[in-house]
């Protein structure tokens, strides 16, 4: 999964300027980024993005500005075995294909960029394919590289305990956004989660509004029957890409028999996960987190 959100905002707040898109189309071995990945470069030299966590940025720097004065689309590929790839850093064992094509109407249109943030706003994904003869960008999936825009990835905590703290901090660094969702109000406070989105709406109100969708991970940790049961409901009548709630097993089983008395079948509640995470042997707040961070990602790749 590449990470393009922070290049989609750039095309927003330089549309109409000559720009050069370049895309990771293929990689080998220890590439640096995955296939995907984008930089956008602006005809001043502004760049946002990346397409080798910096070992070739330099000469797709320099390809780019060739493009966007009127060269022709691009196709390069950079291996350790190339004297060109030590030259501008790429040492790391790996190969990678870069395509580097105009922004505009004859390659990759303006237009595209919209239609990319118009579909992830509504959860929804959109595949772009690219002929690698012609370097021209088209919606729908066909022959040439194929690149899917899933819609951003979120996180929904139910429950502003400990646990949530160290979760939401984790999911921060992961580019994941994130909201805390807890009625209480002693517990959600901003000083408890920093640059986290909260919520003190009553959780089915708020998953309710929210709508997770299949790229949204939905967690709940507060331990209080009244506030984790509601939100399971909602989650599992939704496409969530994960589901997970915090218990022992003794706890778990019991969940499981409530939410069966709703109506909801052995296949619904196998979409829950309980224990919640990865089974690391985690003790403590923190570990434990990480077991959740560790299993939401998973599940994420899965999808």
């Amino acid at each position: 999964m590449a990470d393009n959100d922070s290049v989609l905002t750039a095309a927003r707040d330089w549309a109409g300027a000559p720009l050069a898109l370049a895309t990771v189309t293929s990689t080998w071995g220890s590439a640096p980024r995955p296939r995907g990945s984008h930089m956008l470069v602006h005809e001043d030299g502004r760049f946002e993005g990346s397409v080798s966590g910096g070992c070739v940025e330099s000469d797709i720097l320099a390809t780019a500005a060739e493009v966007v004065a009127g060269a022709p689309f691009a196709l390069k590929r950079y291996g350790v075995a190339d004297a060109a790839a030590w030259e501008v850093g790429l040492p790391c064992g790996g190969e990678i294909e870069v395509m580097v094509q105009r922004v505009d109407a004859e390659n990759f249109d303006p237009a595209l960029f919209d239609a990319i943030e118009a579909a992830n706003a509504e959860g929804q994904a959109v595949t772009l394919t690219t002929d690698l003869t012609s370097g021209r960008t088209q919606v729908g999936e066909g022959d040439g590289f194929v690149n899917r825009y899933d819609p951003p990835r979120r996180l929904l905590i139910v429950g502003a305990v400990q646990i949530a703290q160290g979760l939401a901090g984790m999911a921060r660094e992961l580019g994941i956004a994130t909201t805390v969702i807890d009625p209480r109000a002693r517990f959600l406070t901003e000083e408890r989660f920093p640059g986290v989105t909260l919520d003190d709406r009553w959780p089915d109100e708020a998953l309710a509004a929210l709508k997770p969708d299949a790229a949204t991970a939905v967690v709940t940790l507060s331990h209080d029957i009244k506030i984790d049961d509601p939100a399971l409901i909602e989650a599992l009548r939704s496409p969530a890409a994960y589901v997970g709630a915090l218990g022992s097993r003794r706890s778990h089983a019991a969940r499981l028999e409530r939410l069966a008395t709703v109506g909801f079948a052995p296949a619904d509640l196998d979409r829950i996960d309980g224990p919640v995470g990865l089974d690391i042997g985690a003790i403590g707040p923190s570990e434990i987190a990480l077991s959740i961070a560790a299993a939401m990602v998973r599940s994420f790749h899965a999808r």
